[in-house]
C-alpha cells in the first residue's frame, strides 16, 4: 500500500516534504487490527494537486477540515483519499435534520441486565484515531453539532454526561463536507466554523474530468471522451449561470450511464437515464435535452464509444 500511496502522491505533484511527513504519520500511528478494515484504498483517488496539498498540510498540523463547494467537486472522494494516504480508519457520519448529540457521541443502552454506554461514531473515531467524515454537516442543527466543540478545538476531548471524559487519540481528525444551497441546509455558526480549516473545492476542469473518465473507461474512444466530458462541463456552466438547477449535474449518474452503454444501450438513452432524468421540471428538461443532443449524436452506438 505504501508504494501505491507514494506513486499516487508523486503523480499528483505533491511536494516531497508532504509525502515524507505523511509516511512518517503512518509509521507513528499504526492502526489497531479491529479497525484495519476501515482503511480502504479508493477506487478512484482524488485528482488535484493544490487542494490535496492544502488538506494534507492542515491534517499534519492537527487541524480539522471543512470541505465546501458545489456538487460534483469530489468532497467525499477527497475524504476517502486522505484516509488512505494517512492510513487512518474512516468513520462516515451522515448529518441530517434528525441528528442529535446521542447519535454522534452515543447513548445509554440496556445490555446484560444493566445500563451501559453504547458508543456513537464520533466516540469510536476519537478512540480509534480515525478520520471522522461529517457528511453534509450543514444539514444538522447547530445545537446538535455543538457537542463536538471540545473535540474540535485545542481541548481534543469528549465529555459524556454521566460517564468518563474521553480524550481524542492523537491521530484523530474530523473532516466535514458541506454543499452550498441545498434544500434543508443552514448556515454554520461562527463558533463551529472557527474550529476548521476551510478548503474551497474548485469545480471540475476539462483536463481533470477527462483524466477521471479515462481512468474509469480506459478503452473509451477519444471523440466520445471529449463529448461526454464536454456535456458535463456544459451543464456545470449552465448551473453556475443559474440556467438550470444542479439536479442533473451528477457525475456519478454520467459514469453509471456510460457503464450501461457497455451492455449495448444506446448512448442517447444512457445519458438520458444517467443525467437528463435527474430533473423533473419539463422546462429544465428541454434545456438538458438540447445540451445532450448537441454533444451525443442520436445515431451513436456502443462501438462509437468504446474501442475494440
Amino acid at each position: 500500500m505504501k508504494q501505491d500511496i507514494h506513486a499516487y502522491l508523486t503523480g499528483q505533484g505533491v511536494s516531497e516534504e508532504l509525502i515524507r511527513e505523511a509516511a512518517a504519520f503512518r509509521e507513528r500511528y499504526p492502526v489497531e487490527p479491529e479497525f484495519a478494515g476501515r482503511v480502504e484504498v479508493p477506487a478512484m483517488p482524488f485528482l488535484g494537486k493544490d487542494t490535496l496539498e492544502m488538506a494534507m498540510a492542515g491534517l499534519l498540523q492537527g487541524e480539522n477540515l471543512l470541505l465546501c463547494g458545489g456538487k460534483a467537486t469530489g468532497k467525499n472522494v477527497l475524504c476517502q483519499t486522505l484516509s488512505w494516504v494517512f492510513g487512518r480508519p474512516a468513520f462516515d457520519i451522515s448529518c441530517h435534520i434528525h441528528t442529535d448529540s446521542a447519535s454522534l457521541i452515543g447513548t445509554d443502552t440496556f445490555r446484560d441486565n444493566q445500563v451501559q454506554f453504547r458508543k456513537g461514531p464520533v466516540t469510536l473515531c476519537a478512540q480509534a484515531g480515525g478520520f471522522g467524515v461529517l457528511d453534509e454537516i450543514n444539514m444538522a442543527k447547530n445545537d446538535a453539532v455543538s457537542v463536538l466543540h471540545a473535540a474540535l478545538d485545542h481541548r481534543r476531548r469528549i465529555d459524556v454526561p454521566g460517564y468518563q471524559r474521553i480524550p481524542l487519540h492523537p491521530a484523530a481528525r474530523f473532516l466535514a463536507t458541506m454543499n452550498l444551497g441545498y434544500a434543508g441546509t443552514r448556515e454554520l455558526n461562527e463558533a463551529l466554523v472557527s474550529r476548521f480549516l476551510v478548503v474551497d473545492m474548485p469545480p471540475l476542469q476539462k483536463e481533470t474530468l477527462e483524466d477521471l473518465l479515462r481512468r474509469y473507461f480506459p478503452d473509451m474512444k477519444n471523440p466520445a471522451l471529449e463529448q461526454f466530458s464536454g456535456l458535463f462541463l456544459d451543464l456545470q456552466r449552465k448551473a453556475g449561470n443559474g440556467e438550470i438547477s444542479t439536479k442533473a449535474l451528477d457525475l456519478r449518474g454520467m459514469i453509471g450511464g456510460i457503464r450501461a452503454i457497455r451492455s449495448g444501450l444506446w448512448p442517447s438513452l444512457a445519458i438520458r437515464m444517467g443525467v437528463l432524468n435527474k430533473s423533473f421540471d419539463s422546462f429544465e428538461k428541454e434545456i438538458l435535452e438540447d445540451a445532450a443532443n448537441t454533444r451525443i449524436p442520436a445515431g451513436w452506438s456502443r462501438e462509437d464509444v468504446f474501442g475494440g
